[in-house]
């Protein structure tokens, strides 16, 4: 499994990266929170960066929803009395989704949100809280490259959580101020 993890993330880094550091040296600071708005063309590269978005979306979505589907299914069956079933499963799932789409569709700033919140959220559970584990679990001795790496990490994403909400707060206010909602 260690090595899959490994490999996993070289893949990830390999994605992400370059399309930061070339999208930051093509546009500074004026990329747009979704890079392909700020290329202009060739238009079949956007479309084909578009189609990949939509399926890594999807695929995505339905595994980071999943445990709010289960809590979801889990109050309407347990609190509410629901019969558990295949149209309980699909009426509520495409709810939730619907729900969700709406509010992206209403609040444009998503960018902002997701900085804001992932601070919060993604910036713990990604960065600092499994450094944290590996030290608790497996003690690796004091001021060796594992433990060095394990507390840089830990300040690092601290330093994440700390920042991130707010430069997405930021964003939000910046957005906010000319936003009309539906225009």
């Amino acid at each position: 499994m260690w090595k899959g993890v490994v490999v996993a993330y070289i893949v990830v880094a390999l994605c992400y990266f370059p399309v930061a550091l070339i999208g930051y040296w093509m546009f500074g600071n004026a990329v747009k929170d979704n890079i392909l708005l700020s290329l202009e063309r060739p238009a079949w590269l956007i479309a084909t960066a578009n189609m990949f978005v939509v399926v890594h979306v999807i695929g995505s979505y339905q595994i980071y929803a999943m445990p709010v589907f289960d809590m979801i299914e889990t109050v309407l069956v347990k609190k509410l009395n629901f019969k558990p079933s295949f149209l309980l499963r699909f009426v509520s799932r495409n709810i939730y989704v619907g729900l969700t789409m709406f509010i992206a569709i209403t609040f444009p700033f998503f960018g902002g949100l997701l900085g804001f919140f992932g601070g919060f959220v993604f910036a713990p559970t990604t960065y600092f809280l499994p450094c944290i584990m590996w030290l608790a679990i497996y003690k690796p001795r004091k001021y060796s490259l594992s433990w060095w790496a394990n507390w840089v990490s830990i300040f690092l994403g601290v330093l994440l959580m700390i920042v991130a909400p707010i430069g997405g707060l930021r964003t939000i206010i910046l957005q906010a101020k000319d936003y009309k909602f539906y225009s």
